[in-house]
């Protein structure tokens, strides 16, 4: 099940890196959750919070594979 956390992670990091680009640049409508969730002034700070998460999610799962 270690790759649900990988794909997770993955996943996360996604999200919040697209959102970001797409609330800066004020893109068009996207498939990124933010755009679609969260009002305008919100968008960028949640994207930055969100890619975080994702990293920090990659980061410890890959620590663990390297404890195991």
């Amino acid at each position: 099940m270690k790759w649900v956390t990988e794909l997770v992670g993955v996943l996360l990091c996604i999200q919040g890196i697209g959102g970001g680009v797409s609330a800066v640049m004020h893109g068009h409508p996207s498939w990124f959750v933010v755009r679609h969730v969260l009002p305008d002034g919100a968008q960028l700070p949640a994207a930055i919070v969100i890619a975080l998460v994702g990293g920090l999610v990659l980061l410890a799962n890959s620590r663990r594979r390297q404890a195991s």
